[in-house]
C-alpha cells in the first residue's frame, strides 16, 4: 500500500477518534481528555496499531507546533482584561513566583521519590508547571464556581502555558550544553518572553486595526485572515528568537480581544471550533505514541511524585501567591486542588523525548511517560471531583446571580422591572428608543439607551451578575438573537426571548419548527404572548395586578382554572416567588410547585363607562391585590347520568306537542316572526373560564 495513503487513513482515523471522544465527554459531562487518551492508546502500537505517529516523521513536530499556537491564541482571545484586573496581583504571582515554586517542588519530588537525576527531574518539573485552557475551560463549563475563582484559573491556564514552554526549553538547553548558570535561566526566559510579547502585541494591534477599517471582507474571509496572521506571527517570532512564538500568539489574542473588533463573537466561535479539532488530533496522536510499558516501568515512585505535586506543591504555590489577595480559604482550597495538565505538557514532552533520543541522552521516554502519568492522574482525580468539591466548599451557585436585565422598554417590561426593584433585586432595562426609556427614568429604574446586541452594553447593564435575561422587544427575531448571544457569552441560568403573538401568526410552519418553545442550542425559552395586546391593556388601565398561591388541596382544579384563564387571554403570569427566589414566568411551567406565589396580570373586561360608574378609573400605579375571580375556583362538573328506561305500563312523560305551524309548544316567537327554542330544549356549550376549567380537569383525569 502506498505510504501517502496509509498516512491519509491514519489522519482520518485520528480525526474520527478525536471528535468521538469529544462527543462522549460532552454527553457524560466529564473531561474529554480522558477519552482522548484512552482512544489514542487503543489505536496506537500498544493497542490495535491503526495509528502510528512515527510514520509522520518531522510532520508530527510541525503539526504539534501549529496546533499549540492556535490553541494558545484562542486562549488569549477568550481572556477578558476587565475580569483579569480583579485578580491581577494573584495572577501575576502565579505566572512568575508560582512557576519557580512548582519548578523547585516538582524537581525535588521527581528526584527524591521518582529517582530521576537532578537534570531530568527539573526538566520534568518545567514541563508540568503549566495547566492549560484545553482542560481548564471545559472543566469550568461543567462546574459553576464564583467568577473570581473561574477568572483566576482561566487566566493562569492561558498565560502560564508560554512561560512554562519557554522555561522547559531553557532547562533543556542547560541539559544539552551542560551550563547550569542561574543567570542563563532568567535571561533566557526574559529574552524569549519579551520578544514574543513585542511581536504579538504589534501584530495583534495591526490585525485589529485592519479588521476595523476593512468593510469588504466576508465573515469567512475575516476568520481565515486571522488564522493566517496568527500563524505568521508565530513563524516570525520563532525566526527571530527560538521558542518565542507561543508568547507571541497569546499576546496577539489578548490584544485582539481588547480592541473589540467587529464580529468578535463569531471570530471566537470559529477559533473555538478549530481549537477543539486541534486538541482532538494532537491528543490522539501523542497518546498513540505513548508506551504503556514505560509508564508501568516508572514504579510506585512516579505515583508518589505526582501525588506530592498535587497535594503539597500546588497548595503551597496557591498559599504564597494569593496571600495578599482577598480570597477566602474556601476559594484558595478549590484553587489548590484544581491544576490539571493538558496539551502543552504532552506536546512539549513528546518533542523533548525525540530530541533527547537523537542526542543520545537516555531518559527521554521516561520523562514523557511521567508527564503523561501526571496528565492522567490530575485530569481523572480533579476533573471527576471538582463539582463535588465546589459544592462542599459552598462555591457553587454564586454565578447564578440575582435580578434581571430586560431588553425593551414597554409598559409590560416596565411593570416587571418595577416588581423586581420592589423585591430588592437589581434590574436594568435596555432599549434603542430614547422616548421609550422615559417611563423607566420616571420610575427611577436603571436604563441604557443602546443596543442589546452589543456585549459591552450588556456587561455595563450588569448581566454578569444577573440571573435572568428577558428579551421583550416587539421584534421576535431580535429577541432570539439577543438570547443566543447572551447564552454564548454569559451562560445565564435563565434566558427568555419573547415571541410576540403577532409575529408568530405570520411565521411559516418551517420557521415555527426551528424555534419552538425551547431551543436546545441556546437553552433559552421562547414564550409566545400577545405583547401588543397586553401593552394596550396596560396603557388603557384595563388590567389588575394580582397574586395567588398554588395550593396543595385542589391543586389540579386550581391549575386547570388558571390554565383556562390563560387560554382565554384573560390572565398572564409575570413572576413566580419561591422562598427568597423570584423569576420571570410568562407562561405556565411544569416547575411550579405547591406554595409558589404567582404574580399575574388579569384583563379587566369591564367597559370604561362601567368602570367609572362602579368606582372610578384604576390608579396609575398598579398594586398587587387578591382578585376573587382568580381565587374562586369552580367546583368540578357533575356527570349527570341518563335515567333508566321506564318499565312497560308505567306513566311516561308526554312528548312535546306541536302546533299547527309545526313548532313545539313553549317555543317563543319573536316580533320579527322567527322562532327561538325554549330554555328546556336549548343546548349551551361551556364557554366561561369556570366551565373550561371543569372540562379541562375531566380531560386531565381521563388522560
Amino acid at each position: 500500500m502506498d505510504n501517502s495513503f496509509e498516512i491519509t487513513i491514519q489522519i482520518v482515523l485520528t480525526v474520527l477518534a478525536g471528535i468521538s471522544a469529544q462527543v462522549i465527554g460532552e454527553y457524560l459531562k466529564v473531561p474529554s481528555i480522558i477519552f482522548l487518551l484512552v482512544f489514542g492508546v487503543s489505536l496506537g502500537p500498544d493497542g490495535i496499531g491503526l495509528v502510528r505517529p512515527q510514520e509522520l516523521g518531522v510532520g508530527l513536530e510541525v503539526l504539534v507546533s501549529l496546533c499549540v499556537a492556535l490553541i494558545l491564541f484562542e486562549g488569549g482571545l477568550s481572556l477578558e482584561l476587565k475580569e483579569l484586573d480583579r485578580v491581577s496581583n494573584s495572577l501575576r504571582n502565579l505566572v512568575t513566583t508560582g512557576v519557580f515554586i512548582t519548578l523547585l517542588g516538582g524537581g525535588m519530588a521527581a528526584h527524591w521519590l521518582g529517582e530521576f537525576p537532578w537534570s531530568l527531574a527539573f526538566l520534568y518539573a518545567s514541563l508540568v508547571v503549566v495547566t492549560g485552557p484545553t482542560v481548564i475551560n471545559p472543566l469550568l463549563r461543567q462546574v459553576t464556581v464564583d467568577r473570581k475563582v473561574a477568572t483566576l484559573l482561566e487566566g493562569e491556564g492561558v498565560l502560564i502555558d508560554p512561560v512554562g514552554a519557554i522555561l522547559a526549553v531553557v532547562v533543556l538547553d542547560i541539559i544539552l550544553n551542560g551550563d547550569a548558570d542561574p543567570w542563563l535561566i532568567i535571561s533566557g526566559l526574559t529574552v524569549r518572553l519579551g520578544t514574543g510579547a513585542v511581536i504579538g502585541g504589534l501584530g495583534g494591534a495591526l490585525l485589529g486595526l485592519f479588521l476595523k477599517k476593512t468593510q469588504f471582507l466576508t465573515e469567512e474571509l475575516r476568520n481565515l485572515v486571522v488564522l493566517a496572521t496568527l500563524w505568521g506571527l508565530y513563524g516570525v517570532a520563532q525566526e527571530i528568537q527560538d521558542e518565542s512564538g507561543l508568547m507571541a500568539t497569546v499576546v496577539a489574542g489578548v490584544v485582539l480581544r481588547a480592541l473589540s473588533v467587529p464580529d468578535e463573537r463569531l471570530l471566537r466561535r470559529f477559533k473555538g471550533q478549530l481549537t477543539i479539532l486541534a486538541v482532538s488530533v494532537l491528543f490522539i496522536l501523542l497518546a498513540a505514541d505513548l508506551s504503556i510499558a514505560s509508564i508501568f516501568a516508572l514504579g510506585r515512585g512516579a505515583v508518589l511524585t505526582v501525588t506530592v505535586l498535587m497535594v503539597v506543591v500546588r497548595p503551597l504555590n496557591i498559599f504564597i501567591c494569593t496571600a495578599p489577595s482577598d480570597l477566602n480559604w474556601r476559594q484558595k482550597a478549590f484553587l489548590s486542588w484544581i491544576a490539571p495538565r493538558g496539551i502543552v505538557s504532552a506536546s512539549v514532552a513528546s518533542l523533548f523525548a525525540i530530541l533527547l533520543t537523537e542526542r543520545g541522552i537516555s531518559g527521554g521516554d521516561a520523562i514523557k511517560a511521567l508527564v503523561f502519568l501526571t496528565i492522567i492522574i490530575t485530569v481523572l482525580s480533579q476533573g471527576l471531583t471538582a463539582s463535588l468539591l465546589a459544592r462542599l466548599l459552598g462555591l457553587t451557585g454564586q454565578k447564578e446571580g440575582s435580578g434581571a436585565v430586560i431588553v425593551g422598554c414597554s409598559p409590560l417590561s416596565l411593570l416587571i422591572a418595577r416588581l423586581f426593584k420592589e423585591s430588592g433585586e437589581p434590574v436594568a432595562l435596555i432599549d434603542t428608543n430614547a422616548d421609550a426609556c422615559v417611563g423607566a427614568e420616571q420610575e427611577n429604574l436603571s436604563v441604557f439607551v443602546n443596543s442589546a446586541l452589543d456585549a459591552e452594553v450588556l456587561e455595563e447593564a450588569g448581566i454578569g451578575g444577573a440571573r435572568t435575561l428577558l428579551a421583550m422587544t416587539t421584534n421576535g427575531d431580535i429577541n432570539a438573537v439577543v438570547a443566543q448571544q447572551a447564552q454564548e457569552e454569559f451562560q445565564l441560568p435563565r434566558i427568555i426571548a419573547v415571541r410576540p403573538k403577532e409575529d408568530a401568526a405570520k411565521e411559516t410552519s418551517a420557521k415555527k419548527g426551528s424555534l419552538g418553545q425551547k431551543s436546545a442550542s441556546t437553552k433559552a425559552t421562547f414564550p409566545t404572548i400577545a405583547l401588543k395586546q397586553w401593552n394596550g391593556y396596560l396603557r388603557e388601565g384595563r388590567v389588575r395586578l394580582g397574586e395567588t398561591q398554588l395550593r396543595t388541596e385542589g391543586a389540579l382544579m386550581q391549575r386547570a382554572h388558571l390554565r383556562a384563564l390563560m387560554r382565554n387571554g384573560e390572565l398572564m403570569p409575570l413572576l413566580v416567588k419561591r422562598d427568597r427566589h423570584m423569576w420571570v414566568a410568562l407562561q405556565e411551567s411544569d416547575g411550579w410547585k405547591a406554595g409558589d406565589r404567582i404574580i399575574y396580570l388579569l384583563h379587566d373586561q369591564k367597559p370604561k363607562l362601567l368602570q367609572r360608574l362602579s368606582g372610578g378609573s384604576r390608579p396609575a400605579k398598579l398594586e398587587i391585590e387578591t382578585v376573587p375571580l382568580v381565587e374562586a375556583i369552580p367546583p368540578p362538573a357533575k356527570v349527570v347520568e341518563a335515567p333508566p328506561p321506564s318499565p312497560v305500563g308505567q306513566n311516561l312523560e308526554p312528548l312535546p306537542q306541536t302546533t299547527d305551524n309545526g313548532t313545539y309548544a313553549g317555543d317563543v316567537e319573536s316580533p320579527n316572526g322567527q322562532v327561538s327554542p325554549s330554555a328546556s330544549r336549548s343546548a349551551s356549550s361551556p364557554s366561561s373560564p369556570a366551565q373550561s376549567a371543569a372540562s379541562e380537569v375531566t380531560e386531565d383525569r381521563n388522560s
